[in-house]
């Protein structure tokens, strides 16, 4: 019986150094796939009957150890929309099952991966080099982003519309004792085409301390805007128009446009040079899409010509009690099981999440060094194996000859 149990015990050896030999394979092939995870291997003594007087062999089982839990090495790329996680989150990634003229249809299961490797397809979206979608959470209008549904993440190409002008702010200085008079000055807005007009501002002073600011536009078709500016004496601060904003109505490309000039930070103060301090102004004109960025926050953001930049989504990370318990599927991708826990879906750095790293991706957390240590393992134990079958044989072959 213990020839027959120690030839079985073998066999369950080899089978067993087999299985890690096949773990370490796949760790090598892998060594440079980027947000992979390795896979150990431990193994399990079986028993059949081990008393104080009596222990038959037995037999070893191997099973695999996930590390998806080890980091690897953050590299720092060219690529604005590339991101790793320097911690214990993951990406939520979709796939797509089929795609008409553009529209990609989803498959409704839920996959997670910390291969960050995005880049925008042809469509907008947001794909890795295993062909996985990026989820997010969708930003609306005013920037508030919609955290009870996630979805993959798709970049509309398009250009935004202009915004004319609504609000001008106006900082400077004029001078207590003017050189010349009036002083002119141009302010430079958009009209609700997105067509850059002029506001024309003359400041003519009547006596100390007062102004009269005369304002015309471009189109000279409005009757001139005349305010009365005063300042104290004291301070040099505005102190009329009493609102510190005067109220215009501009007719630009034909259309009737409010304008208010905001004046609250003008100053009088010694001098005879008229002094600008900085010109701000709300309007746009129309621009093209030119790329898109991803902040460490995690807001995925469109960036335009006119300076203009939108946000379209948040991507949030995920984590699992235990992560190492996750089921691994293609492509660097795992699904939740009841052992890994309930996904948490969060905001980067919550919740041991860890932090975003922008234009980066995580590479495989394998190192060859280790990888070839173990192999050397494996193979003598396989040798091992292979020679107590060998002996185990030989036994049972005198065995048999003994009838003889």
């Amino acid at each position: 019986m213990s020839i027959f149990g120690a030839m079985n015990t073998a066999v369950s050896g080899l089978n067993a150094q087999s299985a890690a030999f096949g773990n370490i394979s796949d760790n090598v092939a892998n060594s440079t796939t980027i947000g992979y995870k390795e896979v150990g291997t431990s193994f399990s003594d079986y028993l059949t009957t081990s008393t104080a007087q009596l222990n038959d062999p037995g037999s070893v089982v191997a099973t695999p150890d996930y590390e998806n839990t080890l980091q690897g090495t953050v590299t720092q790329t060219s690529t604005a929309t590339n991101l790793a996680v320097s911690g214990q989150g993951f990406f939520a990634v979709s796939q797509a099952t089929s795609e008409t003229n553009g529209t990609a249809t989803f498959s409704p299961q839920q996959l997670y991966t910390r291969a960050g490797d995005f880049s925008m397809n042809k469509d907008g979206y947001l794909v890795n080099s295993s062909g996985d979608f990026l989820n997010g959470w969708p930003v609306d209008a005013n920037g508030v982003a919609s955290q009870n549904s996630l979805a993959p993440i798709q970049v509309t190409q398009t250009s935004t519309v202009p915004h004319p002008t609504t609000e001008v702010t106006l900082s400077a200085n004029l001078p207590a004792s003017p050189a010349t008079s009036p002083i002119t000055s141009t302010v430079n807005v958009y009209d609700h085409l997105g067509t850059e007009q002029q506001l024309n501002l003359s400041w003519a002073q009547t006596s100390t301390n007062n102004w009269n600011l005369t304002t015309t536009d471009s189109n000279a078709t409005d009757k001139p805007v005349v305010t009365q500016v005063a300042f104290n004496p004291a301070t040099g601060a505005i102190t009329t128009p009493a609102s510190g904003a005067v109220s215009l109505t501009c007719n630009f490309s034909g259309t009737s446009q409010a304008i208010n000039l905001k004046l609250g930070s003008l100053t009088q103060y010694a001098g005879t040079q008229y002094t600008a301090q900085g010109v701000t102004q709300d309007g746009v004109p129309p621009g093209a899409y030119t790329n898109t960025t991803i902040q460490s926050n995690g807001d995925v953001v469109a960036n335009y010509d006119n300076g203009q930049t939108v946000t379209i989504a948040q991507v949030p990370l995920i984590t699992f009690n235990d992560p190492n318990a996750l089921q691994s599927q293609n492509g660097q991708a795992y699904t939740a099981t009841q052992a890994s826990g309930t996904a948490v879906v969060d905001q980067e750095n919550t919740a041991g999440a860890g932090n975003l790293v922008t234009s980066a991706v995580e590479s495989s957390n394998v190192d060859i060094g280790t990888e070839f240590t173990k192999l050397i393992v494996a193979q003598q134990a396989y040798s091992a194996n292979a020679k107590m079958v060998t002996t185990a044989n030989q036994l049972l072959q005198t065995t048999i000859d003994m009838k003889q």
